[in-house]
């Protein structure tokens, strides 16, 4: 009861050295390249489960927008994965850092705003000012679009970031909650307990949810500008 609220969101340390770097690419080593003609059930099943996720995200996209798919499939894998390894007890979810949540949006962000501007030119700048807007209101409405565009971004990665960590805080303290009631009720700390099994499932979708939230709208992001 007297551990830190926020000790699983420390940066884990080993001999004095960050193994932030370690735990990211861990989760590539789930998904291993085939080498045998007839796959396994595991890797028939991520197979399968990647081609589907990568047709609802690209059935919309035109060609341009289609060569994003690869880009695109790894980025959920990857957020997917991230989040199901956090569930696991005494880990890491680095997708609750913003930095790094920024660090993944940004640069998708301005690839795909970049793109538009290239070829979208005027498209492009007129999504910064709706169709039929009055005079004295232009200056106010560009200003606002503009923000408006800055601010998607940081959108993305403080939505993954909340999630992941409102729902790690939210285990940990009914977790904490169950084993104090342990000693004190017996029937309460069992109805306690059986929440907090409720909301580790719903974790789990949670965490699947948010990494296809947030390849869903990088692709709608593709999209506007393609």
């Amino acid at each position: 009861m007297n551990e830190n609220l926020f000790a699983s969101f420390m940066v884990p340390i080993t001999l004095g050295i960050p193994i932030t770097t370690l735990i990211i690419m861990f989760p590539t080593m789930l998904f291993p390249t085939p080498n045998r003609l007839i796959n396994n059930r595991m890797i028939t099943i991520q197979q399968w489960l990647t081609k589907l996720t990568s047709k609802q995200l690209m059935v919309t996209h035109n060609p341009k927008g289609q060569t994003w798919s690869l880009m695109l499939i790894s980025l959920f894998l990857f957020i997917a994965s991230t989040n199901l390894l956090g569930m696991l007890p005494h880990s890491f979810t680095p997708t609750a850092q913003l930095s790094m949540n920024l660090g993944m949006a940004i640069p998708l962000w301005a690839g795909t705003v970049s793109i538009g501007f290239r070829n979208k030119t005027k498209m492009s700048l007129a999504h910064l000012l709706p169709l039929g807007t009055p005079t004295f209101l232009i200056p106010m409405l560009v200003m606002i679009e503009t923000i408006s565009l800055f601010i998607q971004p940081l959108a993305l990665a403080v939505r993954l970031t909340a999630n992941i960590t409102a729902g790690h805080l939210l285990l940990h303290l009914i977790g904490s909650a169950t084993l104090a009631l342990m000693s004190i009720n017996l029937f309460t700390a069992l109805i306690t307990f059986i929440i907090l099994t409720l909301l580790v499932i719903l974790e789990f979708a949670v965490a699947l949810i948010q990494a296809y939230v947030f390849t869903l709208l990088v692709s709608l992001y593709l999209q506007d500008n393609t």
